[in-house]
């Protein structure tokens, strides 16, 4: 059964034809998507959203690439998350389970540190990186100076998810987004149909050690950042570790986004993915 569904996936991709699936890999469900046709291009969704976040951008790249997006666990319509388990290993068993043996990533936020610890751990399998915004492990947040998030967390805590996902919505690093109510309303609505992440924050997940804020100049692929102008300060600094530790990376600032340049200025952020993933 197994491998009729191999063959019928990669089927589909060699047709170009849009399809969805669930992936039983690294003993857990990941759903995802997959369309076009071409070099693998594979989109990374940021945290207490999933992959419908890159709705903008799958047909554009679909023209030429094969795109994958999938819902890293615990979000969106894959499993939750249990002890112990590695987004990295996930993306890895992901790529195998389609027959993927090289990709771009594209990451925003927790998809952007997820890419950089995969390239880390499997450079031979990765052969661009679009990083918007990112993570980094081993970056220390200034959460003691973070009352949006402190409280976030607090609200979580005292058995309130929906109060917990309401005050991150209201983060400055999401207030660029959030003030156009036409993408308010999309956004709330994947933050809503993730609500229970915020009832699973204990759960931990392997990061890599050594973290990847000591390893960056080991990172040797093309590599585009991509920030709003109007993100927080903590990704601004992240940026520029990135800009100083990844030799040849460029930097492309969008002016008045924040935190969610592909959905706040989709049409100029899908021109620059075109032209680097090129």
């Amino acid at each position: 059964m197994r491998t009729n569904i191999l063959l019928l996936t990669a089927l589909l991709g060699s047709l170009g034809q849009a399809q969805s699936g669930i992936a039983e890999v690294n003993n857990t469900r990941l759903y995802f998507e997959r369309a076009g046709s071409g070099p693998a291009v594979v989109l990374l969704h940021g945290g207490n959203l999933d992959s419908r976040m890159w709705d903008d951008q799958v047909a554009p790249l679909s023209q030429s690439f094969t795109v994958v997006r999938h819902d890293i666990r615990p979000y969106g319509r894959s499993a939750p998350s249990e002890k112990g388990f590695s987004s990295v290993e996930d993306l890895r068993a992901l790529l195998d389970h389609l027959g993927i043996a090289r990709a771009s990533l594209v990451g925003l936020s927790l998809g952007g540190r997820i890419a950089i610890d995969f390239t880390l751990g499997y450079p031979d399998r990765v052969n661009k990186l679009v990083l918007m915004g990112p993570g980094l492990t081993g970056y220390q947040f200034k959460v003691e100076n973070d009352q949006h998030m402190k409280r976030a967390i607090d609200r979580a805590a005292a058995g309130d998810p929906k109060g917990a996902m309401e005050l991150w919505l209201e983060h400055p690093m999401m207030k660029p987004a959030m003030s156009n109510p036409a993408l308010a309303d999309r956004i709330r609505k994947i933050a809503n149909d993730n609500v229970t992440i915020w009832e699973r924050l204990g759960v931990g997940e392997r990061v890599p050690n050594p973290p990847a804020i000591q390893r960056l100049a080991d990172i040797r692929k093309p590599t585009l950042l991509i920030v709003g102008e109007q993100d927080v300060p903590d990704i601004q600094a992240i940026i520029k570790l990135l800009q100083a530790g990844i030799a040849g990376s460029r930097t492309e600032v969008i002016p008045g986004a924040g935190h969610m340049p592909n959905m706040e200025a989709p049409e100029r952020v899908n021109q620059l993915l075109k032209a680097f993933l090129q």
